[in-house]
């Protein structure tokens, strides 16, 4: 049953779609946790060390950022691998240009794959600047994480990567939320503009909050 369901164009658009919201909900609060670097060392980093040890006593130290982490991991492949595949299969479904040219989709329908891939590699870069340290631009210290995202944004290429990546997050979410609802069939004619006039809201949101970090560091209110 389930092999029938993900075999299915409807099956992949769903796995898309619940994969993507699983994500976002994680942007909204990653987000929310980046701007507490405006309130000071001190609670930045008091707040990178409660997510380690959220859950305790029950939940062993890290267990529940592991958790979440294992949760992201297989929304970002099944997402991609969904992704991929509706993609072959529209190749496949039309191996020939259409004779008339159909009328312009919007810029972010249009760059949805390029973004993708562009997110794919920044979470990598992320991971490895921020998390392990290992293309971090200067000494990179564990437990300093406040330290170390001043680190990343006093230079032109990691400013300019973060820059990048953060528009390709507001293009993807402003036509992947209005995709989803409607995959969800929680569309309709009398909520699309509703739905729309939302998404454009979150792309906006999510795209000038992550910015905002960085920012902070160039203009000197971080630091």
């Amino acid at each position: 049953m389930a092999r029938t369901v993900w075999n299915s164009t409807v099956g992949k658009k769903t796995v898309m779609a619940v994969s993507g919201l699983v994500m976002l909900l994680y942007l909204v609060a990653h987000m929310i946790g980046n701007l507490k670097i405006f309130f000071g060392a001190g609670e930045f980093n008091h707040y990178a060390h409660w997510l380690r040890t959220v859950g305790e006593p029950f939940m062993h130290y890290e267990w529940t950022l592991w958790l979440i982490r294992v949760v992201l991991v297989v929304a970002v492949i099944a997402h991609a691998v969904s992704a991929y595949q509706l993609s072959r299969r529209d190749i496949k479904a039309r191996p020939s240009k259409y004779v008339h040219r159909k009328p312009r989709a919007s810029y972010a329908t249009r760059t949805m794959r390029w973004g993708g891939i562009i997110l794919a590699l920044f979470i990598v870069w992320h991971l490895l600047d921020l998390t392990t340290g290992t293309v971090h631009s200067g000494g990179f210290e564990t437990g300093k994480p406040y330290q170390n995202v001043v680190d990343t944004f006093s230079t032109w290429y990691g400013n300019t990567i973060y820059v990048v990546a953060m528009i390709a997050v507001g293009l993807h979410i402003r036509h992947g939320f209005w995709s989803a609802a409607q995959t969800l069939g929680v569309g309709s004619r009398t909520r699309d503009r509703a739905l729309k006039t939302t998404a454009n809201a979150l792309a906006l949101l999510l795209t000038a909050g992550f910015l905002a970090v960085p920012v902070g560091v160039m203009t000197g209110v971080v630091s």
